[in-house]
């Protein structure tokens, strides 16, 4: 059997940057990007060293760059203290006080413009509160919150006080909270009445008190924000309103200069099994990634109105809503709600209405809204915009194409990006100004970041388009630390395949003739064919390309014969047949994919639904569809899921 990954999926359309679009970026040109990647090169740790001087603020300056003593437990600028909340807060009062950090609306349409200078004293007052609630230095802090600005707000507050912050996201069950107070030995949950998602009101509170009951030995106290109006339960002597709490506090925190390898937060990931994973961040090295990627990815200027659609309860809202916009003084939109209410033109609506200028979304999220028809967008002023941004899953070049064409009115360079929670920041990004764009690939890997591909014994692959196990040979400042109070599982999961060698970030990727990166799918993800080894992404991508396809998701299927077989979970843009069998669709769309990449990836069953079942962060849960392919009992905890009623039609029983 090869070895090799097979890659079948052929691009070949190109968009390079405009003139003027690069003649007024931060990095103007290929040269001038290819320049900053040679530094890089010729001196990692003194490249590092230069922008953690240039892009943060300290207390104490560092003497040592990179510590590998304990290597995989890389420390960067461990002797150095700073505190993250002065360097996203304090540090633009003098010359920016007064300019708006936060534009915040509701699912049922309030509005607040928040200023540096508010947010700071907002920030104070909570911070204090905490305080007089015995929060201390490196204690943790649960936030189940909605997406509103006191989750910002608490994050930053528990920077300031040096507390370890810890969110979850305010979809999950009861039984997830619970678990994840339990494992990070929380202090105190802050929370809300409810927030408003998708035309409902979230019970956070009830969730709350549910988990509580369950255990969580640890907590001490609760913190309730009033947001939704529902009617809650408070206990005495443990829960506390947050208007109650931060009254008569004093609107200035002194932030407290901690070490640079101070553990800032914790997040657990998604879509896991078994006891949770909590990724834990340090301080310096964390802000210092999210500020160069702000710069350099985003091309953010100071004029800019920044607008990250995702969740705090996800890394992309931790890094590029709590924390990077807020770290080099932008401007940023906050939505609470659903991207559905009250009907599918609510982006673009709120793009419209706060004149955004960077839009950074999903690829999920892409699909939904492309399914939805280009009339609906085309009701909208969308002529602020200037960049758009894709995060998550990997993005499919027809919904790229869509995207460039319908949103970007064909002028907006797209920046996919490819980061994880673990490595804390983009790592494969095209430079906007710089770099030729190709619907599908993530492009480049930024400067100072050593990315490669390599088989499953460890050695490189220089041949172009062979597929292989994508990994990291140096370390970055932003990476992750550890699993928290799992050292084991950390080298385990991220270290052991190549015995420590390389980081493995658990996807499948190629490089074409370019040197350009491609995600195949995760590493489980492989197909393994009559003796040909397929990535899923390829597949997905060519039976989305079809126009009657809005998405798409691939998995294995046991064979006698071939070892798998491929399953196909197909999503129209129109409305499926009610039984969901459409037998000449099914043959136009086996004819497609072979057409596209050969006869080899034909999909041998292919099942039309409504949705895929995805995760509220926008995942789709693969492990299930695998189940559900092979006929199996699902066993999984299907709780993260948007929509588990979609599991019924999956199953072929509605």
């Amino acid at each position: 059997m090869d070895k090799h990954l097979q890659s079948t999926l052929h691009e070949d359309r190109i968009f390079p940057p405009s003139d003027d679009f690069s003649a007024r970026a931060r990095i103007k040109s290929r040269k001038e990007l290819d320049a900053l990647r040679a530094k890089a090169e010729a001196d990692h740790e003194g490249f590092w060293a230069g922008l953690a001087r240039k892009e943060l603020d300290w207390q104490t300056d560092f003497t040592q760059t990179l510590d590998e003593s304990h290597a995989p437990h890389y420390q960067w600028f461990s002797d150095g203290k700073l505190n993250i909340s002065y360097n996203c807060l304090d540090r633009h009062l003098a010359a920016h006080g007064d300019k708006t950090a936060l534009i915040f609306e509701g699912e049922q349409g309030d509005t607040r413009h928040i200023s540096y200078r508010e947010l700071h004293r907002e920030v104070c007052l909570f911070a204090n509160g905490l305080k007089s609630l015995g929060v201390a230095a490196g204690d943790r802090v649960i936030l189940y919150m909605p997406m509103t600005p006191e989750a910002v707000i608490a994050m930053q507050a528990c920077a300031r006080i040096g507390a370890t912050h810890s969110v979850v996201f305010g979809g999950f069950s009861a039984e997830s909270l619970k678990d994840r107070i339990e494992n990070a030995g929380a202090k105190v949950v802050i929370t809300a009445d409810g927030g408003h998602r998708g035309g409902k009101v979230v019970a956070l509170k009830a969730a709350t008190d549910d988990a509580l009951s369950r255990g969580c030995e640890s907590l001490e106290k609760v913190v309730v924000l009033k947001r939704a109006g529902n009617a809650v339960t408070l206990q005495d002597d443990r829960d506390v309103w947050w208007h109650d709490l931060i009254e008569g506090q004093d609107e200035t925190c002194e932030p407290l200069w901690v070490d640079a390898e101070h553990p800032l937060f914790l997040l657990y990931t998604s879509g896991s099994t078994g006891k949770p994973k909590g990724v834990q961040h340090a301080s310096a090295g964390y802000l210092l990634n999210a500020i160069t990627t702000m710069k350099w990815v985003f091309d953010i200027r100071h004029d800019d109105i920044f607008w990250c659609t995702a969740d705090v309860g996800w890394i992309t809202g931790h890094t590029y809503v709590a924390y990077g916009p807020l770290a080099v003084g932008a401007t940023q939109i906050i939505y609470e709600g659903a991207p559905s209410v009250p009907d599918m033109g609510r982006f673009w609506k709120v793009c419209q209405d706060h004149k955004a200028t960077i839009f950074y979304t999903a690829p999920t999220a892409i699909r939904a809204l492309m399914k939805a028809g280009d009339d609906i967008p085309a009701n909208y002023d969308l002529s602020s915009l200037r960049l758009l941004g894709s995060v998550g899953e990997p993005i499919n070049p027809e919904a790229w194409m869509w995207y460039h064409r319908v949103i970007g009115g064909e002028r907006c360079p797209i920046v996919d990006t490819w980061w994880q929670t673990e490595t804390g920041a983009h790592m494969i990004a095209p430079i906007p100004g710089a770099v030729t764009t190709k619907p599908g690939s993530c492009t480049l890997p930024l400067p100072g970041i050593a990315i490669d591909i390599v088989d499953p014994d460890g050695q490189p692959i220089s041949e172009p388009n062979q597929g292989g196990v994508l990994v990291i040979k140096k370390p970055w400042p932003s990476m992750i630390r550890t699993v928290w109070g799992d050292d084991q599982r950390y080298y385990d999961t991220y270290w052991g395949m190549f015995d420590g060698k390389y980081y493995v970030a658990g996807d499948n990727a190629r490089r074409d003739e370019d040197g350009y990166y491609w995600i195949m799918g995760r590493i489980d993800d492989v197909l393994n064919i009559s003796g040909h080894r397929l990535g899923t992404m390829e597949v997905e991508s060519a039976l989305v390309a079809h126009p009657q396809v809005a998405e798409a998701a691939v998995v294995g299927r046991p064979h006698a014969i071939k070892g798998e077989s491929i399953f196909a979970f197909v999503v129209l843009k129109g409305e499926r047949s009610a039984d969901g069998i459409d037998e000449d669709l099914t043959r136009e769309l086996r004819d497609w994919v072979a057409q596209q990449i050969g006869p080899i990836a034909k999909p041998d069953d292919i099942r039309y639904a409504d949705n895929l079942p995805k995760t509220r962060s926008g995942k789709i849960m693969r492990r299930l569809l695998r189940t559900i392919a092979a006929g199996e009992e699902i066993t999984q905890d299907t709780s993260t899921l948007e929509n588990e009623a979609i599991l019924q039609q999956l199953q072929g029983k509605t």
